[in-house]
């Protein structure tokens, strides 16, 4: 069953992270270098209570820049960053996830009539200036979820999918792809996971 973790607090142990992780992070800039070694600390964390292993153990590839992996049959990981907060997941199936502050400023006009299909712009037609933000803000959330969990990048995949706003589905319209998708608040924050069983998510636990 997927489980989410998040928006997560500050704070974690040094012990927490590899000596390759370590290494890896000291090419950082500063602020980037303490969120990579705070990601991937909370990530162990949460995986050694989920896999019953020790910290130290837990089998996480996680380079920066890309996206965490667990090695051998452990399950597969997404996270995702909004600021100080962060976003884990974990699901014995590929998932995806993304996290937005609620009030993030768009150019959801822009955004729209650039990235979306004609099918879903004209769902949005009409909507005044903060309905339009809030829309364009929850299928963008839903859509970098998405790509995530295909492991694609944003760039190349972004125009191939479509939200539908009454029945908060997604589609692939080039593959025909419709997987299963949830989204909730949390607090100020925005949510949205993509992967086998996701319906099962109640919400982020804290």
């Amino acid at each position: 069953m997927p489980q989410a973790a998040g928006p997560t607090p500050a704070g974690c142990p040094a012990g927490w992270l590899s000596e390759q992780e370590i290494a890896w992070s000291e090419s950082l800039e500063p602020s980037i270098r303490w969120r990579y070694r705070r990601s991937r600390a909370l990530l162990r964390q949460r995986l050694a209570g989920l896999l019953g292993i020790a910290v130290e153990a837990v089998p996480l590839h996680s380079p920066p820049g890309e996206a965490p992996q667990l090695q051998g049959d452990h399950g597969c990981l997404s996270l995702s960053h909004s600021g100080a907060c962060l976003l884990l997941a974990w699901s014995p199936w590929p998932i995806g996830v993304d996290l937005e502050h609620g009030l993030r400023p768009l150019a959801a006009a822009a955004l729209q009539r650039r990235f979306f299909p004609p099918q879903e712009q004209r769902q949005l037609d009409g909507l005044g200036e903060e309905a339009l933000r809030q829309a364009v803000l929850r299928s963008w959330v839903h859509k970098e979820a998405a790509i995530k969990w295909r492991r694609r990048q944003l760039a190349t995949e972004l125009r191939f999918w479509r939200f539908d706003h009454l029945s908060g589905s997604l589609l692939h319209t080039a593959e025909d792809l419709r997987p299963e998708c949830v989204s909730a608040a949390a607090g100020p924050w925005l949510w949205a996971a993509v992967g086998r069983g996701v319906g099962l998510l109640g919400g982020p636990k804290a």
